[in-house]
């Protein structure tokens, strides 16, 4: 950074820059006469940026990326200015200032600021005017983190293969749905269904094929349910369907229905391929007063596991 002369002995004009946008007040002009203008070659940071103070860009353009590594970065350009807030609450910069191109700046100490600002309301007014689109620009950029950040949890929280959510989803959101049963003591039923002998459909078709029975499996189960149901992919070829509400006769009913759709499940549109239809075996279990949402997940393994004892391609409870 390298001072050049004050903006007195410079070229530029007053009425360019958007803090003293319509101000036409000799007093203001000489405010700024002795004010420092500095140049700043492209790719190189200011140095004394840190410091509370209100940098006018003349000439240039800037790059100014938010202090915490957030990764916003804006650009200034001629007449902009950098540093408002830093003068306001007499606080250090934070923001790393870099010239995109050769630059020049106009240097405006704290004390200055100030007494432009007592003493010119159209000076006051302009700040006001800056400060709000500056608020106003950094609640559209937490609106659009804050977009994206729900857009990757809810990734986080689905398998990637099926839709269906995963065991994170699960961890986290059964515990509440047990809690919520409890409080309006009312059922929580739960299927687990497993894919019949998917390791030998995965051995004689290939895992591609396996794959798609998966996506196909988990199909059904989401169309069967209710929009107030729950479908998990619980882990490998294993699923499992959440349902709030849901005494055991009418489980046993929805587990009914999955079973007899999953058999009719084509796997492919082409059926020109040798491929077999697919076949659950799903267990059902309610919650019962004492129990916990292991207690439950553990019930319904069992009734599947009773299921698969008897034969596959059916419920167990």
């Amino acid at each position: 950074m390298i001072v050049t002369g004050t903006f007195g002995a410079s070229p530029y004009r007053i009425r360019d820059l958007q803090l003293f946008r319509d101000i036409d007040d000799p007093a203001v002009a000489r405010a700024l006469a002795d004010c420092r203008i500095v140049r700043l070659p492209r790719g190189e940071a200011l140095e004394d940026g840190l410091r509370a103070r209100l940098y006018i860009l003349l000439a240039g353009s800037l790059a100014v990326e938010a202090a915490l590594g957030e990764g916003n970065v804006d650009r200034i350009l001629p007449g902009e200015s950098v540093g408002e807030q830093s003068v306001l609450d007499d606080a250090a910069n934070l923001d790393a200032i870099v010239a995109l191109e050769d630059s020049e700046l106009l240097v405006i100490e704290p004390d200055l600021v100030w007494q432009l600002i007592e003493s010119h309301n159209g000076v006051a007014r302009n700040l006001l005017r800056l400060m709000s689109f500056r608020i106003r620009a950094t609640n559209a950029r937490l609106r659009r983190r804050q977009k994206l950040g729900e857009f990757y949890r809810q990734l986080s929280l689905n398998d990637a293969l099926t839709g269906l959510y995963n065991r994170a989803w699960l961890n986290d959101a059964l515990p509440k749905l047990v809690a919520r049963a409890r409080q309006d003591s009312g059922p929580l039923s739960l299927v687990m269904i497993d894919l019949d002998h998917f390791k030998r459909f995965n051995d004689t078709h290939g895992h591609m094929a396996g794959d798609a029975a998966l996506v196909a499996a988990a199909g059904v189960i989401r169309a069967a349910l209710r929009p107030t149901d729950f479908a998990v992919r619980y882990g490998g070829e294993e699923m499992m369907a959440i349902l709030p509400a849901t005494p055991q006769a009418q489980a046993v009913m929805v587990a009914e229905r999955l079973c007899a759709r999953m058999r009719e499940t084509i796997v492919f549109d082409d059926m020109r391929l040798p491929l077999p239809h697919i076949t659950g075996s799903l267990g059902v279990a309610t919650l019962v007063a004492g129990q916990d949402e292991r207690g439950l997940v553990e019930a319904a393994d069992a009734a599947l596991y009773r299921a698969k004892e008897a034969g596959r391609d059916r419920i167990g409870t």
